[in-house]
């Protein structure tokens, strides 16, 4: 081995992962190791007793990195004691070649402790497998209960690709009232509790951080009521409302509202994947949250099981069917159930300024998850799982137009453009803003955006306006006032 370790990036074998070889060490043999490691390259004192180390750590590494290694080497004990087997007789070697050297015997204990931890892990993963799956099995069905390489290798990551630690066991609850006394459960069982929905988040939430933790994964609630005209509390007449579990597909409660003649407001770009729990959590908008607001705005209730195991449904009181934060207070019933979830046992009511839910200026404040103490919206899981939630509907108005500006001037003198259009909107009488879409030069030029103005060439930036109102002639006279905005920015618009 060279004593240069710049000439090799990594020398621990069968390493594909994101993990250097400092990390390795550290992970296995602790902080010391390295630094003694690091003193004896210095010394030119790495060679074959290096290389021997290094393969030991690499069995290991290749192992617990990999649930499918992991699960054939429970299945057949002895493919596990023969690698065992052969990672002692690699240190028993250095042993032999060490020349008492202290530091040597000091990576040589720390190895040694490593197999055995490793060799022992085996029956204490069996154990509590065994463990777990007695406890939960009278729950949920056996096949709800996955402990399995590819449900663990499918639940280590979201839509982040970050790969910390594969989580112990996958649950797959087949109905909503099961959560609760599945994290009842988890608690005793002292495992860490991930929920997961589609998985398409891009903030980590559904990452499990401890090797010791279950991911109840909520897709299987997938079953939604359809649009139901119902009465709200303290409102008066049905007003349109769909009830959904938490794994319905976000895209399917938009086409049954569609179906009914409704506007569903919640849609994110992954809507074909996520599911309606995660946008609870994750309080997601879309391109209609510019006139109806984020997931927030747009909750008649949900459902949900808290970090104790308990049961708790929230409702939104004399909803507004707009933007949270133009009421004067906001109204919400934070209901506790019993432990089947059925009835209520206590009642607390939270009256919130409305101006605390967004940032004045700024629009949906990812900063602030606590939301006034709100439980559920914006927490991403960490204060309970989403099980249920049911979603106020909208009208969309009889006319819209679409306005496609392209700039070609300077990106300084074009982003103003964003404001005009928006505050013109917003002052306006009877036309309103349903959505606005900007597409920096960056992404222009990542799509390939075929530019609609003949000899003007690729635009610097390009935005997209949906406007509405059940005046057709109020919407074409606010279109033709946007193209001008346009215009007076070097920009080219055309309205359709």
């Amino acid at each position: 081995m060279s004593s240069h370790p710049a000439q090799r990036i990594r020398e621990i074998p069968y390493n594909y992962t994101s993990f250097s070889d400092r990390e390795i060490v550290i992970r296995l043999l602790g902080t010391d190791a390295w630094s003694v490691l690091q003193d004896l390259r210095g010394q030119r004192r790495t060679g074959r007793s290096a290389r021997m180390l290094f393969e030991v750590l690499g069995d290991i590494w290749a192992v617990i990195r990999n649930p499918y290694l992991i699960d054939d080497l429970l299945e057949h004990k002895h493919r596990q004691l023969a690698l065992v087997r052969e990672m002692r007789h690699r240190l028993s070697e250095i042993q032999k070649r060490r020349d008492n050297n202290e530091q040597v015997l000091i990576l040589l204990q720390a190895a040694e402790k490593a197999v055995t931890t490793f060799d022992e892990s085996f029956a204490i993963t069996r154990n509590k497998r065994e463990q777990v799956f007695k406890r939960l099995s009278k729950i949920t069905h056996k096949d709800n209960i996955q402990f399995d390489g590819l449900a663990r290798v499918s639940h280590v990551t979201d839509a982040t690709d970050w790969r910390v630690e594969y989580p112990f066991v996958v649950l797959n609850p087949d109905h909503e009232d099961e959560v609760a006394p599945l994290v009842r459960a988890l608690i005793e069982l002292e495992l860490t509790i991930i929920p997961r929905g589609g998985g398409t988040g891009y903030t980590g939430g559904a990452i499990p951080l401890d090797a010791m933790s279950a991911v109840i994964n909520t897709e299987k609630l997938d079953r939604h009521s359809g649009v139901q005209l119902v009465q709200l509390p303290e409102l008066t007449g049905s007003r349109p409302v769909i009830a959904c579990g938490a794994g319905v597909v976000t895209r399917r409660v938009e086409e049954a509202a569609a179906a009914a003649g409704w506007v569903f407001a919640v849609d994110p770009t992954s809507a074909d994947a996520c599911c309606v729990g995660g946008n609870v959590a994750m309080n997601a908008g879309g391109k209609k949250a510019v006139l109806w607001g984020t997931a927030l705005d747009n909750l008649a209730w949900w459902k949900m099981v808290n970090p104790q195991g308990e049961w708790l449904k929230i409702e939104r009181v004399r909803h507004n069917f707009g933007k949270i934060h133009d009421e004067k207070t906001a109204v919400f019933d934070v209901h506790t159930l019993d432990q089947d979830g059925k009835n209520i046992v206590h009642t607390q009511r939270l009256e919130i300024e409305g101006h605390r839910f967004r940032k004045v200026g700024l629009g949906k404040d990812v900063t602030d998850k606590f939301l006034a103490g709100v439980p559920g919206v914006q927490k991403e899981g960490t204060d309970g799982i989403i099980t249920s939630v049911a979603f106020v509907l909208h009208r969309m108005p009889k006319f819209t137009r679409t306005v496609c500006m392209e700039f070609f001037g300077t990106v300084a003198n074009a982003t103003p453009a964003i404001v005009e259009v928006r505050d013109y909107l917003l002052g306006h009488e009877s036309v309103q803003l349903a959505g606005l879409e900007h597409l920096d030069w960056r992404y222009v030029r990542a799509v390939g955006y075929a530019t609609k103005a003949a000899g003007k060439g690729r635009p610097k930036m390009v935005l997209l306006a949906d406007i509405v109102s059940d005046d057709e002639a109020a919407v074409q006279a606010a279109a033709a006032h946007i193209v001008r905005l346009a215009n007076a920015r070097d920009g080219e618009a055309l309205s359709q």
